[in-house]
């Protein structure tokens, strides 16, 4: 009886029912094996393996030294938002007015959390096209919102099925998620496509949130934005930053344009929950709009070529892979192995030391295929995919 009272009255029954209710990251979970595996060559970081540009590193440094280490405004420092909005209409034809439709955020993560706190209410539903970056879901339900997820195939290229998308719009439905170029797949989304869901969100009057933080890494296309649909700029969340396109992961710089009526409802979120960005932070962005343009070439230069490589050498070893249009990763289907995503995760970690990650992460559709980042040097992802044959012929 004492045991039983015990029980019923300890800490641990006082959590959050949601919150212990999501799973881990797919990722992060796969990646505590991995870290503790010597001599390991990962194909899984999220991340440019690129130092920031000296530049722009400089430029927080000096703001450092400057004493410029003090709260900014909640939507951030005014030069660095004329920036943000010069920067978005000259590359994605994108007008915010600075002053009311854009806030600074401590990277795309906490913009798309403010976003979805902005717009959900208990039970409305968000859909969500899946294989995707593994927090969509897990954000939606964190505020007692339904995720209704759409998946997509690599037969069909990852392609958005608007069959598929009206089918899926109820009375319920609040909001669709895009990303693209996508996290994990690489795809990006044609204009023709991006017209079908914007009729479909006016139609339905629907929030399109769109995370666009891998746009600056598109290669066959010029990028575009849903947002740039004249009628959808009132019913679009863009949400971009600085860790893919400058190599600026550990800043933690985002930034959110949309229509005023939103924004007011994200600062609100924004000034009880983080106050404002990081003030270095935003002054190293100041420096990447004006001066980092040529930095993104060269980065992007060297994606293309890496990507050519390891998505080629993929398709002779015998795993097929689409050429992704953006992005730095591949999503290869690993099923002619006879092995799930996981299993052939951690085979190949196990007798490589090739850490890639299953496919599964990123949801249920993806259970066939693993992702690999080439944001890694030349050299490692040649020795790399000598290490992938090697162990696939293995298995014949």
């Amino acid at each position: 009886m004492k045991l039983k009272l015990v029980e019923k009255n300890s800490p641990e029954s006082l959590v959050s029912r949601v919150g212990s209710s999501i799973p881990p990251s797919g990722i992060r979970e796969f990646f505590d094996i991995v870290y503790s595996t010597p001599d390991c060559i990962s194909l899984g970081v999220g991340e440019p393996d690129f130092v920031t540009p000296w530049r722009i590193s400089d430029s927080g440094i000096f703001a450092i030294k400057d004493g410029n280490t003090h709260y900014t405004p909640n939507r951030g420092l005014p030069e660095l938002r004329e920036l943000i909005a010069e920067y978005v209409a000259s590359k994605y034809s994108i007008r915010y007015n600075p002053d009311t439709e854009l806030v600074v955020t401590m990277g795309v993560s906490q913009g798309l959390d403010l976003a979805l706190r902005s717009i959900l209410n208990p039970g409305d539903e968000v859909i969500i096209f899946e294989p995707c970056y593994v927090s969509y879901t897990a954000n939606v339900e964190l505020l007692h919102g339904k995720p209704v997820i759409i998946p997509t195939h690599q037969k069909d290229r990852f392609r958005i099925d608007i069959d598929v998308l009206k089918k899926s719009i109820t009375a319920r439905t609040k909001a669709v998620m895009l990303n693209y170029p996508s996290n994990p797949t690489g795809n990006t989304i044609d204009e023709e496509t991006l017209g079908k869901v914007a009729e479909l969100a006016i139609r339905h009057n629907l929030i399109v949130l769109s995370d666009e933080i891998y746009c600056a890494l598109s290669y066959e296309r010029k990028h575009f934005s849903i947002a740039s649909i004249p009628e959808m700029k009132s019913r679009t969340i863009y949400l971009n930053g600085f860790s893919k396109s400058h190599a600026m992961t550990g800043w933690r710089l985002g930034y959110v344009g949309g229509p005023k009526f939103l924004i007011d409802i994200m600062m609100k979120i924004h000034q009880y929950t983080a106050l404002c960005a990081s003030s270095m932070a935003q002054y190293a962005a100041i420096e990447a709009l004006h001066k980092g343009e040529k930095d993104v070439i060269a980065m992007r230069k060297e994606y293309l070529k890496r990507r050519n490589f390891i998505a080629g050498r993929f398709n002779e070893i015998g795993l097929d892979c689409l050429v992704p249009e953006g992005a730095f990763y591949v999503f290869p289907d690993v099923s002619g192995t006879g092995l799930s995503g996981r299993d052939f995760a951690l085979q190949l970690l196990n007798a490589e030391k090739v850490a890639v990650v299953p496919g599964r992460a990123f949801g249920e559709c993806g259970n066939s295929h693993i992702r690999c980042s080439y944001a890694t040097s030349m050299e490692n992802l040649k020795e790399a995919m000598i290490r992938i044959e090697r162990f696939v012929k293995g298995l014949k």
